[in-house]
């Protein structure tokens, strides 16, 4: 499958490209101008935008979108909401225009409920408004709520659900594995669940 990935030269994104590669589809990495994009395959198609002015034919000949972008640490509560809340779910929109057969979405534990004291109150209210927009949209969807995230590889060793350890941690290379997953299992569709690697 032809399949859209926001973020895909970020630490999650890039792995998200090289897990749905090894598994046989066809990724469009979305990025900046001005992103890095020698982090990802050579032969990978690229699909230049940016989530604060999508264009309308953003998500043509995708047959899965997967939203792995995240505006960041450093970034401010205006340029969080432009990206996590409005860029995720303008995406979506259009997304359900193109008629695509899924969208995917990586949010955050704590996006929820949102603790409006939680030093990142802004960035789980722009998640959470963006998931409720992706469950109301019409779209089959899975959203995807790591723990705290680490840079490991893929360990295999996942909880997802109820029995997930909020303080727990989650290797992106778990997360990436978990989403390239989510395109195509329809068991993970209409889910939204909580992730943690089990560390041995």
């Amino acid at each position: 499958m032809n399949i859209l990935i926001a973020g895909a030269t970020g630490n999650t994104g890039a792995r998200l490209v090289r897990k749905l590669q090894e598994d046989g589809h066809d990724p469009i990495a979305m990025h900046r101008a001005s992103s890095d994009t020698s982090v990802l395959p050579d032969n990978v198609t690229l699909r230049e935008a940016d989530l604060t002015e999508l264009p309308d034919d953003v998500c043509d000949g995708a047959d899965v979108v997967v939203f792995a972008a995240g505006a960041g640490a450093d970034t401010d509560e205006d340029m969080t909401r432009k990206i996590d809340r409005d860029g995720a779910k303008r995406l979506i929109d259009i997304a359900a225009k193109q008629h695509v057969r899924r969208f995917v979405m990586l949010s955050s534990v704590g996006a929820g409920d949102p603790d409006p004291e939680s030093d990142l109150a802004s960035y789980l209210e722009a998640k959470h408004e963006a998931d409720e927009h992706l469950k109301r949209s019409g779209l089959t969807y899975t959203i995807v709520r790591p723990v705290a995230l680490t840079d490991d590889d893929e360990t295999g060793n996942v909880r997802l659900g109820d029995e997930v350890d909020p303080q727990g941690k989650a290797a992106r290379g778990d997360v990436a594995a978990i989403m390239a997953r989510a395109v195509s299992d329809d068991s993970l569709a209409g889910k939204t669940f909580l992730l943690e690697t089990v560390y041995r």
